[in-house]
């Protein structure tokens, strides 16, 4: 099936080729029937349908690794461009988040056409789901990077105080590092690498906490005006929120390679606001605030 190819990702970022999948065994769709007359006909799909449908799946598999590049890379110069006070380069960056968008777009209608034509079944249809929300994953990533660039607009030209700094490199550094690693899962079918971005993520979350801690001091001290620390206190939120969505992929990833679907058992640890939240606090008690968010915004 041949289907328009889109632009190579940038390089800048993504140093990284991802490894040729040696045809593993792959679930089949349905059970393989013969016709009544003992001719061998399969009743789901015939070999050469399963052919070009893996193929089709190899294509869509290569274009998220594309979209995973691009949204990484939006991630590495929207940082740049916050720390250099660089207004035009952060005025491309949200330009080219359509070419993002395209991208997403096209992996979601090749998958919808899969769907459509094949009617997959077990692990196929695993497959054509899982890239689908992977893929709207990594647009909410590049959408993020977006909103970095307008946070820093916004903020010019307020110089950031110097341990800011430092922190906002690092949660860029590990944000980029978590994106990597959820597409290395995807890319290679690792369950194992997938299930250890939770963990992983747990350093980017620390350091957002450590950033909010420092924000405030710095705020108090009086070296940062209000309305620039609001943008840099919601710019710490989009880094976090982007380890977030590549926690989210990596559970996509475990549900395609196993059928485990990881974040069932996080909205049962994680209650919702209402449960977390005492609705009528005795006297002399303080209203307890949520205690955790989901991860799949």
């Amino acid at each position: 099936m041949s289907a328009p190819r889109t632009t190579p990702a940038p390089a800048s970022w993504w140093r990284w080729t991802p490894p040729r999948r040696s045809s593993p065994t792959r679930p089949t769709s349905a059970p393989r029937t013969t016709s009544p007359d003992g001719s061998g006909e399969a009743s789901s799909m015939t070999e050469q349908t399963r052919k070009t449908f893996h193929a089709e799946i190899e294509e869509i598999s290569d274009l998220i690794v594309q979209l995973a590049a691009r949204a990484g890379d939006s991630v590495a110069r929207a940082t740049d461009a916050l720390l250099t006070y660089d207004l035009a380069e952060a005025q491309q960056i949200i330009d080219d988040d359509d070419a993002i968008d395209v991208a997403a777009l096209e992996v979601e209608e090749r998958c919808q056409s899969l769907l459509a034509l094949q009617q997959p079944m077990a692990g196929d249809l695993r497959q054509i789901l899982a890239a689908m929300w992977i893929t709207a994953e990594l647009e909410r990533t590049g959408g993020l990077a977006c909103n970095i660039c307008k946070g820093a607009r916004r903020m010019f030209p307020a110089e950031l105080p110097p341990k800011l700094r430092g922190l906002i490199a690092e949660m860029s550094e590990e944000a980029i590092r978590l994106i990597r690693l959820s597409v290395d899962s995807y890319s290679e079918r690792d369950a194992g690498l997938a299930s250890a971005l939770d963990d992983i993520d747990d350093r980017l979350d620390s350091l957002h906490r450590v950033f909010v801690r420092n924000l405030l001091e710095v705020s108090r001290s009086k070296d940062l005006d209000v309305q620039p620390a609001m943008q840099l206190a919601l710019i710490a939120r989009y880094y976090e929120r982007i380890g977030d969505h590549a926690v989210n992929v990596s559970d996509r990833v475990r549900y395609m390679v196993s059928g485990v679907m990881p974040w069932r058992d996080k909205m049962t640890r994680h209650p919702t606001r209402e449960e977390s939240v005492v609705q009528d606090p005795s006297p002399g008690s303080t209203e307890v605030s949520p205690n955790g968010e989901n991860k799949t915004d």
